[in-house]
């Protein structure tokens, strides 16, 4: 074992260590780049710190209790029989407590991952916000079921498991060591120090049980239950009692075990499981009498309290509360007034499907194999004096259709998609093809909105890293049988550098290409996260991002726009729909510069407790929306996925 040691080392810093530094370089610079590198260091160090906790915690309490149950064997060592031809196993004391302190500490480590990926819950309750709004059956704010209660679930399930599976290793070294056991004829044998140590584990157990218990009250108006999505008839008047009743149980539970622990009777730690299984099964069937035999036959009456709670919390959690409603009988009779009061309206009626139009965008406007059009987004924009309701798709570079799908090509060469193809919704050409404002290549407009930078560098295509600022020039469109070429003058990108920075992004991408190209300068620069639905997951992972970004033109720039949403499964009596979300807020709208890739996450709502309480944890997330400029302020629009949701 000795001699392999250096070779697992060797095998350890190759294959663990460095591509985690090599990780962590990539993201440090790129989130150092897109100026949110407060995120990335916010979350890494919470995952280390919290992970350590709970490692150090665990190997503390696990290892100690293992090894202080091996004092308890007396023998040297332990024999164990591998086969009949194979040479008994032969353990001393130490090699067994190295054995007991590797199997906790590889205990403690899955449990220190597992934590780890708790960060986001952890900084929540930390920084907690109230959602000024009580729950109808406990009183409790909001904030306590969204904010807290997944903390304390977690601490909650650590201690539990950390305390179980010490009561079985330390029973099993209990067990080996001759300190435990049962006889027929003289029952369950346990000497005094055994007996305390595993007392006091049980005694531990009860403990955290009941804690569970309580809360496991506040849960119920959390869960699925009948009809309605929270505590019903038979939660309040059964359920609810009984687990007050089962937490007074435990707690008893608790201390009998504990004078187990300190005394010769053996009866009271079975008292206690018999008084819990009493209480927890008994509680079980009685509810499902109660349920069967007074519910039932009334049910209505019973739970219409409980359903109104359901209506009114999942009204509040989807912003439903504050609808007008109005009633439109079908009746009223159209008038020429009518059309001409709303003559923009009607003006702007759209004649063109989405699907249709991005097929003839790709027919007549893709101009070469490798561009695509992913997508077609509505928007409107005053034209030439008009409000005109337009469509419009960007020209993505696609380089998986290149001709020639080298290297160079794909990472230095076909670097970007360029320009867009528009036209109103409501005019047709004598064809039968949409009418183009902003067509061709370079983009040419019959109006006055034009596009002065239509190179996009960040778009839904944009899936691989591109290098810019090199010596090879950058395609920019075709004209005719020539082509244009260009360089990069944006401000994205994280500079290449010298030899060392060459050596770690070559790792980083896993492309060796990057070390030996001639064509790559300490000047030329990386572009990678381009893909715009990467790059905001990247950047803000905690947030559920709009599925359907748009393309909007402003002060001839391009932008892409995308909706985000804060949401949660936790919000009491809301009744859960898509992923069990059964809250929701728009308060979140994000600006991506195609050009330069600067990504601005703009808080629109500033009253929503989530947005807030990420805002404490990561304030230099969100900027706020009178910040936005009021040009791209005049494109926000109502997010289809919300709708969506609000109307089912």
């Amino acid at each position: 074992m000795a001699a392999r040691l250096p070779i697992i080392l060797i095998g350890f810093f190759l294959f663990i260590v460095i591509p985690a530094l090599v990780d962590f370089f990539g993201e440090w610079v790129w989130f150092g780049e897109v100026g949110y590198r407060q995120i990335f260091i916010t979350s890494l160090t919470t995952k280390i710190l919290l992970g350590a906790a709970v490692f150090v915690g665990t190997l503390i309490l696990m290892g100690g209790n293992l090894r202080f149950a091996l004092q308890e064997l007396k023998k040297p060592y332990l024999v164990g029989a591998l086969g009949a031809e194979t040479p008994p196993l032969v353990l001393d004391k130490k090699s067994l407590r190295t054995i007991i302190t590797g199997v906790a500490g590889l205990v403690a480590l899955f449990m220190a991952l597992f934590a780890a990926g708790q960060w986001l819950t952890f900084l929540q309750y930390q920084h907690a916000t109230t959602f000024g709004t009580v729950d109808p059956l406990l009183g409790r704010d909001v904030g306590f079921y969204v904010f807290e209660l997944p903390f304390l679930d977690f601490l909650r399930n650590m201690l539990l498991a950390v305390t179980v599976l010490s009561l079985i290793g330390c029973a099993a070294i209990y067990l080996i060591a001759g300190a435990l056991g049962y006889q027929p004829e003289a029952g369950l044998q346990i000497n005094r120090r055994t007996r305390q140590h595993l007392g006091l584990l049980i005694a531990a157990l009860f403990l955290i049980m009941a804690w569970g218990a309580s809360l496991d009250m506040p849960r119920l108006l959390l869960t699925p239950s009948g009809v309605i999505q929270g505590a019903s008839y038979v939660d309040v008047e059964v359920t609810l009692p009984m687990l007050k009743l089962l937490m007074v149980v435990l707690l008893l539970g608790s201390g009998l075990a504990a004078y187990h622990a300190f005394s010769t009777k053996h009866w009271p730690i079975p008292l206690a499981v018999a008084l819990y299984l009493l209480v927890s099964v008994g509680g079980t069937g009685y509810a499902a009498i109660i349920q069967r035999v007074v519910v039932a036959p009334n049910e209505q009456e019973k739970e219409a309290p409980f359903i109104a709670y359901n209506i009114e919390s999942t009204r509040k959690a989807f912003a439903l509360d504050n609808v007008e409603e109005r009633a439109l009988s079908g009746d009223a009779t159209l008038t020429l007034a009518d059309i001409n009061n709303n003559s923009e309206t009607i003006n702007n009626v759209r004649l063109w499907d989405h699907q249709p139009l991005l097929d003839t965008f790709g027919q007549i406007q893709e101009i070469r194999t490798y561009y695509d059009f992913a997508s077609v987004d509505n928007d409107r924009y005053v034209i030439d004096g008009m409000y005109r309701q337009i469509m419009l798709s960007g020209r993505e570079l696609n380089s998986e259709s290149l001709p020639n799908r080298t290297w160079p090509n794909e990472r230095l060469t076909f670097t970007h998609g360029y320009g867009v193809a528009l036209g109103p919704v409501n005019e047709v050409t004598p064809e039968g093809l949409p009418v183009l404002f902003i067509k061709d290549l370079p983009p040419a407009s019959s109006v006055d909105l034009a596009v002065d930078q239509p190179g996009l560098y960040f778009s839904d295509l944009s899936s691989d890293y591109v290098l810019v600022g090199t010596n090879t020039r950058e395609f920019h469109y075709p004209k005719g049988d020539d082509n244009v070429f260009s360089q990069y003058e944006g401000a994205g990108g994280v500079p290449l550098g010298g030899l060392i920075r060459k050596a770690l992004f070559a790792l980083y991408f896993r492309d060796f290409n990057i070390l030996i190209s001639e064509q790559l300068t300490p000047e030329s620069r990386v572009l990678f996260h381009r893909n715009i639905t990467d790059r905001v997951n990247a950047i803000a992972p905690f947030l559920v991002y709009d599925g359907d970004p748009y393309l909007v033109i402003s002060e001839g720039r391009l932008y892409w726009m995308r909706d985000a949403y804060t949401v949660s499964k936790r919000y009491p009596y809301s009744t859960q729909v898509v992923n069990e979300v059964n809250y929701i807020r728009n308060s979140v709208k994000i600006v991506i510069d195609a050009y330069h890739g600067t990504t601005t996450y703009y808080l629109a709502d500033p009253n929503d407790p989530i947005a807030l309480t990420l805002q404490r944890v990561f304030p230099d997330l969100f900027t706020p929306l009178d910040e936005m400029s009021a040009d791209l302020r005049s494109h926000i629009r109502y997010p289809e996925d919300i709708f969506r949701l609000q109307t089912e």
